[in-house]
């Protein structure tokens, strides 16, 4: 339990298309009225934000009893790489497209139920992925599931539309891109898998690979339906090569949130990946991280949040 006078409110008023300007702006009146001290926080770009949570966080004295985020996924992932190793908790007010890892944690989509959530001060260990491509040489720490290949280029593609709104973008998106190039080789090495031994390697062609900290992103999309976000260890989803048509097959069933049992997906765990393909990009919480090669850890305990 924390107990809660003071926050850093972390905003973007670009999340959700609108929505998190909405939903920052109650949520800092009903903090304000609950008698915690509030302190808003907007920066110009993700590095700006970055700078700002990281200043409001190194003054010992004067740190907030926690940072909240009120927006999505992306915004969330912006904090932590502010956020993690402070010891200060994260509270999430739900103002995204997505916001996976609010729906992961049981955290309420109202704002009233959100603010709430954040004031009664309970906490859960989860743990947290990195990602650091060969090109970045930084590790970027992500919470909810990290894509590439299709996946990635579906993710950065619905990241640009107006048009429309909500996880439908995904679904939009995604015939968009199935126009393009669908398999490429992708060279996958596991280290502290239950079920493989350390040096494992796969190689084979896919449409997309996503390593997974929690079971869904994009608004629901199931893609790993066996992550848990407390185990140590990471899920990695392959989709191998399909054609066009069988893609348009799968994707109704995987944005509606479904289990989806195909013979060309394939899943793994464990505590570190290595992914190697071609040209791949990837996005880590929905936000670009570069190119592979790119090397995936899973960091146990790695963040407190605030939860029912």
């Amino acid at each position: 339990m924390t107990t809660i006078r003071s926050i850093a409110l972390v905003t973007n008023p670009l999340s959700g298309l609108g929505k998190g300007a909405l939903v920052a702006v109650e949520a800092a009146n009903r903090f304000a009225a609950a008698g915690v001290a509030v302190t808003e926080i907007r920066g110009d770009s993700a590095a700006d934000t970055e700078r700002l949570v990281r200043k409001a966080l190194a003054d010992p004295d004067a740190r907030p009893d926690a940072v909240v985020a009120a927006g999505g996924d992306g915004l969330v992932c912006v904090v932590l790489q502010a956020l993690v190793g402070t010891g200060v908790p994260l509270g999430l007010v739900p103002g995204g497209t997505g916001n996976d890892l609010a729906r992961e944690l049981g955290i309420p989509d109202a704002t009233p139920a959100a603010v709430a959530t954040v004031l009664g001060g309970t906490t859960r260990g989860i743990d947290l992925g990195t990602v650091e491509t060969d090109e970045s040489g930084r590790a970027i720490w992500f919470a909810t599931v990290t894509g590439t290949g299709l996946d990635a280029r579906v993710t950065l593609r619905a990241n640009g539309l107006r048009w429309p709104k909500g996880p439908m973008r995904y679904t939009v998106a995604a015939l968009i891109e199935l126009a393009g190039r669908l398999a490429v080789p992708y060279r996958i090495e596991l280290t502290g898998s239950p079920d493989h031994p350390d040096g494992t390697v796969i190689e084979t062609p896919a449409v997309m690979v996503a390593v997974g900290n929690t079971r869904t992103y994009g608004g629901g999309m199931l893609v790993a339906p066996d992550a848990v976000i407390d185990d140590g260890l990471l899920d990695l989803t392959v989709v191998g090569a399909m054609s066009r048509l069988e893609m348009l097959r799968l994707l109704p069933a995987l944005s509606s949130g479904k289990r989806v049992d195909h013979p060309a997906m394939t899943q793994y765990k464990a505590r570190e990946f290595r992914l190697t393909a071609p040209g791949a990009p990837a996005t880590a919480d929905g936000d670009p991280v570069g190119l592979l090669p790119a090397l995936f850890r899973a960091n146990p305990g790695a963040l407190d949040v605030l939860v029912p």
